[in-house]
C-alpha cells in the first residue's frame, strides 16, 4: 500500500508538473504587437487587450504604434512582432493592391486571428456645412501619408456621394494622429475613420462640434459607387460614436477594425494559444473602451473579414462551436484568392521590370482584376 501510494504520488506529481508545463507554455512570456498610433482606437483596443493578458498570464506585451500600413506591417512581416493590430491595409497587402501594388511589396499571404466589426463614414466638423457626403465638395477632407486603409475607405465613401478625389481638397498629414485631430485644429473639414478615436471626443467637445455623414442602406447608387471603390464594406447602423447621444444611431458602413494579424508562418498552437486566451480574458478588457464589447468571439471569431482566418484559430472556434461549414466555405475560398494571387506575382513581375513604378501599379491592378474576374 505504501508503495502503491508513492508509485501514485509520483505519477501525480508528474502530471501536475505536465499540465503546469502545458500552461505555461500556453503563451509565451514577451509577445510585440504592432498598432496604429497613440490616441487611436487600435492601440487603445490593443493596450486593454495586453493589460488583460498581463494579469491573467503574465505575459508581457511591447505595443509597436505607426501611423501608416507599411510601418505595421515591417515588423511582423520581418518578424519581429508576433500579431499586428491592422486595419484595411491587411487586405490591400494580401491583394498586392494600392501602396502594395510596387516591385518592393506585391501580394503576401497573411492570417487573421480575429478582427471586430466596426463602423466608418465621412466624420465631419460640425460647422464645416457636410451634412450629406455630397456636400464635401470642395472641402478639405483630411488623408494619411503611406494609409491606403484610410484613404481608399474616404475615397470610396466619397464615391457614396457621386464625388471624387479631384472634387475635394485632399490635405495629407504625415500621420494617423494628426490627420485625425486636424479638424479640431482647423485643419481641414472632415475625414473617413472608426468614429470611437480619442481625438474625434475631442472634434466632438471642441467649439467645430462634429457630424457623421449617413450611409443609408436603402440608397442603391451611393452604395454602388462606393463598393466598386472598395468591395469589402456594408450598410451598418452604429449607436458607439464620439459625440452621439445615447439612443441615437448613425448611419455607416461596416468592417473590420483592428484585424488581429500574424503570418502563415506562425504555428497553429501559437495561435489557438492567442485566441484561446483573447476569449479567456474577455471580462477583462472588455470595458476598455465603448466598443470592445464586440470582441466577442461570435462576433470577432466570424467571416468576412480581410483575410482568411489562421487555423489556429479555426480550430479553436470549431471546438468553441462558433465556426460552421459555411465558414470553412469561405476561408476555403478566401484563401484560393489570395493563392491565385501571390503566385501570380512572380512572373508579372518579372515581365514588367522595366516599367515606371505607375506604370507598373497600373499593370498590376489590371492583372489583379483579371485573376479575380477569373476565379468562381
Amino acid at each position: 500500500m505504501k508503495t502503491r501510494f508513492k508509485l501514485g504520488a509520483a505519477v501525480g506529481g508528474l502530471m501536475a508538473l505536465c499540465g503546469a508545463g502545458v500552461s505555461a507554455q500556453e503563451l509565451p512570456n514577451t509577445m510585440v504587437w504592432t498598432s496604429y498610433d497613440v490616441g487611436s482606437a487600435g492601440y487603445a483596443e490593443a493596450s486593454a487587450i495586453a493589460d488583460a493578458f498581463g494579469k491573467e498570464f503574465g505575459t508581457r506585451v511591447r505595443i509597436q504604434p505607426s501611423g501608416s500600413g507599411i510601418g505595421r506591417l515591417q515588423p511582423l512581416l520581418q518578424g519581429r512582432a508576433d500579431y499586428a493590430f491592422l486595419a484595411t491595409e491587411a487586405f490591400f497587402l494580401s491583394e498586392g493592391a494600392f501602396d502594395f501594388a510596387t516591385p518592393e511589396w506585391g501580394p503576401r499571404e497573411l492570417r487573421a486571428v480575429a478582427g471586430r466589426p466596426a463602423g466608418i463614414t465621412l466624420i465631419a466638423a460640425g460647422d464645416a456645412g457636410i451634412e450629406t457626403v455630397a456636400d464635401a465638395r470642395g472641402k478639405r477632407i483630411a488623408f494619411v501619408a503611406g494609409n491606403p486603409s484610410v484613404n481608399v475607405k474616404c475615397e470610396a465613401i466619397l464615391a457614396f456621394g457621386g464625388l471624387t478625389l479631384d472634387d475635394v481638397e485632399v490635405v495629407t498629414f504625415p500621420t494617423y494622429a494628426s490627420a485625425m485631430s486636424s479638424m479640431t485644429r482647423n485643419e481641414s473639414d472632415a475625414t473617413c475613420t472608426t468614429p470611437t478615436t480619442s481625438q474625434l471626443y475631442e472634434l466632438a467637445e471642441s467649439p467645430r462640434g462634429i457630424h457623421y455623414a449617413p450611409l443609408e442602406a436603402d440608397n442603391a447608387e451611393g452604395w454602388e459607387g462606393l463598393l466598386k471603390v472598395l468591395p469589402i464594406m456594408g450598410p451598418s447602423d452604429e449607436d458607439v460614436a464620439a459625440g452621439l447621444e445615447e439612443g441615437e444611431i448613425a448611419k455607416m458602413a461596416a468592417y473590420r477594425y483592428p484585424v488581429i494579424t500574424t503570418t502563415v508562418e506562425k504555428s497553429a498552437d501559437d495561435v489557438y494559444a492567442f485566441i484561446k486566451a483573447l476569449d479567456e480574458t474577455y471580462d477583462l478588457y472588455k470595458d476598455g473602451t465603448a466598443t470592445m464589447t464586440r470582441w466577442t468571439l461570435e462576433k470577432s471569431g466570424k467571416p468576412a473579414i480581410d483575410v482568411p482566418f489562421h487555423e489556429g484559430a479555426v480550430r479553436y472556434l470549431k471546438e468553441k462551436g462558433i465556426w460552421t461549414e459555411e465558414d470553412d466555405a469561405w476561408n476555403e475560398k478566401r484563401t484560393q484568392r489570395m493563392n491565385a494571387l501571390v503566385e501570380a506575382w512572380d512572373s508579372f513581375k518579372s515581365e514588367n521590370e522595366g516599367l515606371s513604378e505607375e506604370d507598373f501599379a497600373e499593370a498590376w491592378m489590371a492583372r489583379r482584376a483579371e485573376i479575380v474576374a477569373g476565379l468562381n
